[in-house]
Protein backbone atom coordinates (compact mmCIF):
# COMPACT_ATOMS: atom_id res chain seq x y z
CA UNK A 1 0.00 0.00 0.00
CA UNK A 2 2.67 2.24 1.21
CA UNK A 3 4.44 1.83 -2.48
CA UNK A 4 1.30 2.79 -4.33
CA UNK A 5 1.06 5.74 -2.32
CA UNK A 6 4.54 6.92 -3.33
CA UNK A 7 3.93 6.09 -6.99
CA UNK A 8 1.21 7.75 -7.41
CA UNK A 9 2.47 10.90 -5.44
CA UNK A 10 5.39 11.20 -7.99
CA UNK A 11 2.66 11.20 -10.71
CA UNK A 12 0.94 13.51 -9.55
CA UNK A 13 4.20 15.56 -9.15
CA UNK A 14 4.89 14.71 -12.17
CA UNK A 15 1.84 15.70 -14.10
CA UNK A 16 2.15 19.41 -11.97
CA UNK A 17 5.95 19.80 -12.89
CA UNK A 18 5.20 19.54 -16.61
CA UNK A 19 2.09 21.72 -16.57
CA UNK A 20 3.30 24.56 -19.21
CA UNK A 21 3.22 28.27 -17.98
CA UNK A 22 0.61 30.66 -18.19
CA UNK A 23 3.35 33.07 -18.92
CA UNK A 24 6.38 34.06 -20.35
CA UNK A 25 8.62 36.96 -21.46
CA UNK A 26 8.52 39.32 -24.06
CA UNK A 27 11.46 40.68 -25.28
CA UNK A 28 11.35 44.44 -26.60
CA UNK A 29 14.44 45.47 -29.12
CA UNK A 30 14.54 49.26 -29.30
CA UNK A 31 16.58 51.06 -32.07
CA UNK A 32 16.44 54.19 -34.00
CA UNK A 33 14.01 52.52 -36.78
CA UNK A 34 11.84 51.01 -34.62
CA UNK A 35 10.89 48.86 -31.83
CA UNK A 36 11.07 44.67 -32.40
CA UNK A 37 9.45 42.63 -30.28
CA UNK A 38 10.84 38.96 -30.11
CA UNK A 39 9.47 35.59 -27.81
CA UNK A 40 12.16 33.07 -26.90
CA UNK A 41 12.08 29.50 -27.53
CA UNK A 42 11.65 26.77 -24.51
CA UNK A 43 12.86 24.25 -27.17
CA UNK A 44 16.84 26.26 -26.17
CA UNK A 45 16.81 26.60 -22.40
CA UNK A 46 20.27 27.44 -22.49
CA UNK A 47 20.19 30.00 -24.71
CA UNK A 48 16.82 31.37 -23.42
CA UNK A 49 18.33 31.59 -19.59
CA UNK A 50 21.40 33.35 -20.79
CA UNK A 51 19.66 35.95 -23.38
CA UNK A 52 16.96 36.74 -20.57
CA UNK A 53 19.84 37.02 -17.70
CA UNK A 54 22.02 39.56 -20.45
CA UNK A 55 18.68 41.64 -20.98
CA UNK A 56 18.21 42.56 -17.62
CA UNK A 57 21.17 42.89 -16.23
CA UNK A 58 21.13 46.18 -19.51
CA UNK A 59 23.76 44.21 -21.22
CA UNK A 60 23.00 45.29 -24.60
CA UNK A 61 22.11 48.78 -23.81
CA UNK A 62 23.95 51.29 -26.83
CA UNK A 63 25.56 48.34 -28.25
CA UNK A 64 25.44 48.09 -32.28
CA UNK A 65 24.14 46.07 -34.91
CA UNK A 66 27.55 45.70 -36.19
CA UNK A 67 27.15 43.84 -39.42
CA UNK A 68 24.08 43.52 -41.41
CA UNK A 69 23.91 41.91 -45.25
CA UNK A 70 20.89 42.63 -46.97
CA UNK A 71 18.97 39.12 -47.62
CA UNK A 72 20.88 37.62 -44.97
CA UNK A 73 20.62 38.87 -41.30
CA UNK A 74 21.31 41.39 -39.16
CA UNK A 75 23.98 40.89 -36.42
CA UNK A 76 24.68 42.49 -32.78
CA UNK A 77 25.50 42.04 -29.32
CA UNK A 78 29.50 42.55 -29.88
CA UNK A 79 30.45 44.29 -26.09
CA UNK A 80 33.32 45.90 -27.93
CA UNK A 81 30.83 48.02 -29.93
CA UNK A 82 29.74 50.34 -27.20
CA UNK A 83 31.15 53.74 -28.25
CA UNK A 84 33.13 52.12 -31.05
CA UNK A 85 35.02 54.61 -33.09
CA UNK A 86 34.30 54.17 -37.19
CA UNK A 87 37.16 53.17 -37.94
CA UNK A 88 37.01 49.76 -35.42
CA UNK A 89 36.67 46.33 -36.73
CA UNK A 90 33.87 44.31 -34.52
CA UNK A 91 32.51 40.89 -34.36
CA UNK A 92 35.44 39.32 -31.85
CA UNK A 93 33.76 41.08 -28.36
CA UNK A 94 32.61 38.45 -26.01
CA UNK A 95 35.20 35.45 -26.46
CA UNK A 96 36.52 35.09 -23.07
CA UNK A 97 32.77 34.57 -22.35
CA UNK A 98 31.62 30.66 -21.36
CA UNK A 99 30.23 29.59 -24.70
CA UNK A 100 26.66 27.97 -24.82
CA UNK A 101 26.19 24.28 -25.49
CA UNK A 102 24.71 23.76 -29.60
CA UNK A 103 20.60 23.68 -28.73
CA UNK A 104 19.21 23.59 -32.64
CA UNK A 105 15.61 21.93 -33.09
CA UNK A 106 14.40 21.28 -35.91
CA UNK A 107 11.09 22.52 -36.18
CA UNK A 108 12.63 25.83 -35.41
CA UNK A 109 13.75 26.75 -38.60
CA UNK A 110 15.69 29.72 -39.77
CA UNK A 111 12.62 31.83 -41.23
CA UNK A 112 12.55 35.46 -41.95
CA UNK A 113 12.89 36.60 -37.77
CA UNK A 114 14.31 34.54 -36.30
CA UNK A 115 16.33 35.22 -33.64
CA UNK A 116 19.75 33.15 -33.16
CA UNK A 117 23.11 33.04 -31.76
CA UNK A 118 26.21 33.52 -33.58
CA UNK A 119 29.35 31.41 -33.07
CA UNK A 120 32.60 30.79 -34.20
CA UNK A 121 34.01 27.79 -36.41
CA UNK A 122 34.10 25.67 -33.30
CA UNK A 123 33.00 22.27 -34.00
CA UNK A 124 31.27 21.39 -31.22
CA UNK A 125 29.07 24.47 -32.81
CA UNK A 126 28.92 26.11 -29.72
CA UNK A 127 27.48 29.65 -29.37
CA UNK A 128 28.49 32.97 -28.16
CA UNK A 129 27.38 33.75 -25.01
CA UNK A 130 26.15 37.78 -26.21
CA UNK A 131 26.24 38.49 -30.25
CA UNK A 132 23.06 37.31 -31.86
CA UNK A 133 21.57 37.44 -34.87
CA UNK A 134 17.95 38.28 -36.51
CA UNK A 135 17.15 36.52 -40.20
CA UNK A 136 16.15 38.68 -42.53
CA UNK A 137 17.09 36.06 -45.70
CA UNK A 138 15.17 35.92 -48.54
CA UNK A 139 12.88 33.24 -50.50
CA UNK A 140 13.97 29.80 -51.73
CA UNK A 141 12.52 27.67 -54.08
CA UNK A 142 12.03 23.55 -53.98
CA UNK A 143 15.27 22.36 -55.95
CA UNK A 144 17.37 25.05 -53.44
CA UNK A 145 15.71 23.40 -50.32
CA UNK A 146 16.51 19.96 -51.57
CA UNK A 147 19.94 21.02 -51.46
CA UNK A 148 20.52 22.34 -48.42
CA UNK A 149 18.39 19.75 -46.74
CA UNK A 150 20.83 16.95 -48.11
CA UNK A 151 23.61 19.02 -46.85
CA UNK A 152 22.76 19.86 -43.24
CA UNK A 153 20.79 16.38 -42.62
CA UNK A 154 17.77 18.04 -42.47
CA UNK A 155 13.64 16.91 -43.23
CA UNK A 156 11.59 19.80 -44.37
CA UNK A 157 8.09 19.58 -43.78
CA UNK A 158 5.53 20.80 -46.42
CA UNK A 159 4.93 23.51 -43.53
CA UNK A 160 8.51 24.71 -43.64
CA UNK A 161 8.71 24.26 -47.20
CA UNK A 162 5.80 26.55 -48.00
CA UNK A 163 7.36 28.94 -45.05
CA UNK A 164 10.69 29.25 -46.88
CA UNK A 165 9.16 29.73 -50.03
CA UNK A 166 6.44 32.42 -49.32
CA UNK A 167 8.53 34.02 -45.97
CA UNK A 168 12.19 33.44 -46.88
CA UNK A 169 14.96 32.89 -44.66
CA UNK A 170 18.25 31.41 -44.18
CA UNK A 171 18.06 27.47 -44.63
CA UNK A 172 21.74 26.88 -45.11
CA UNK A 173 22.13 27.81 -41.12
CA UNK A 174 19.82 25.12 -39.94
CA UNK A 175 21.49 22.64 -37.62
CA UNK A 176 24.46 24.42 -37.81
CA UNK A 177 23.90 27.23 -35.27
CA UNK A 178 21.08 27.41 -32.54
CA UNK A 179 18.23 29.34 -33.02
CA UNK A 180 16.52 30.57 -29.81
CA UNK A 181 13.91 32.87 -30.78
CA UNK A 182 11.71 35.00 -33.09
CA UNK A 183 9.99 38.27 -34.09
CA UNK A 184 6.61 38.81 -33.33
CA UNK A 185 6.38 41.85 -34.49
CA UNK A 186 8.37 44.35 -35.91
CA UNK A 187 9.88 42.14 -38.90
CA UNK A 188 9.92 45.72 -41.25
CA UNK A 189 12.38 47.14 -38.55
CA UNK A 190 15.09 44.38 -39.52
CA UNK A 191 14.68 45.32 -42.96
CA UNK A 192 15.68 48.85 -42.81
CA UNK A 193 18.09 47.87 -40.58
CA UNK A 194 19.44 45.53 -43.17
CA UNK A 195 18.96 48.13 -46.17
CA UNK A 196 21.07 50.62 -44.30
CA UNK A 197 24.42 51.58 -46.24
CA UNK A 198 27.42 49.85 -44.66
CA UNK A 199 31.68 49.73 -45.35
CA UNK A 200 33.63 46.92 -46.64
CA UNK A 201 33.42 44.72 -43.23
CA UNK A 202 29.38 44.90 -43.53
CA UNK A 203 28.85 47.62 -40.34
CA UNK A 204 26.82 50.17 -40.86
CA UNK A 205 28.38 53.69 -42.00
CA UNK A 206 26.03 55.15 -39.32
CA UNK A 207 25.96 53.45 -35.95
CA UNK A 208 23.17 51.78 -35.40
CA UNK A 209 22.12 51.74 -31.48
CA UNK A 210 19.75 48.80 -29.63
CA UNK A 211 18.40 48.67 -25.62
CA UNK A 212 16.57 45.80 -24.73
CA UNK A 213 14.00 45.47 -21.78
CA UNK A 214 11.98 41.88 -21.22
CA UNK A 215 8.71 41.63 -19.82
CA UNK A 216 6.64 38.87 -18.08
CA UNK A 217 2.84 38.79 -19.63
CA UNK A 218 0.36 36.00 -20.41
CA UNK A 219 0.53 33.98 -23.03
CA UNK A 220 -2.97 34.67 -24.03
CA UNK A 221 -2.07 38.61 -24.04
CA UNK A 222 0.82 38.09 -26.02
CA UNK A 223 -1.34 35.74 -28.68
CA UNK A 224 -3.88 38.80 -28.82
CA UNK A 225 -1.60 41.38 -29.20
CA UNK A 226 0.98 39.70 -31.76
CA UNK A 227 -0.54 36.75 -33.00
CA UNK A 228 1.68 34.35 -31.89
CA UNK A 229 0.85 30.93 -30.83
CA UNK A 230 2.44 29.03 -28.33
Amino acid sequence: MKTKIIILSLLTFSTFAQKPAKKDYLVSLSTDFGEIKMILYDEAPLHKSNFLKLVKKKFYKDLLFHRIIENFMIQGGDPNSRNAKPETNLGDGGDELERIPFEFKANRIHKKGTLAAARDGNPEKKSSACQFYIVQGKKINDPELDNMQRRNSMNYTPQQREIYKTLGGTPHLDNNYTTFGEVINGLAVVDSIAHQAKNQADRPLKDIKMDMTAKKMSKKKITKLYGFQF
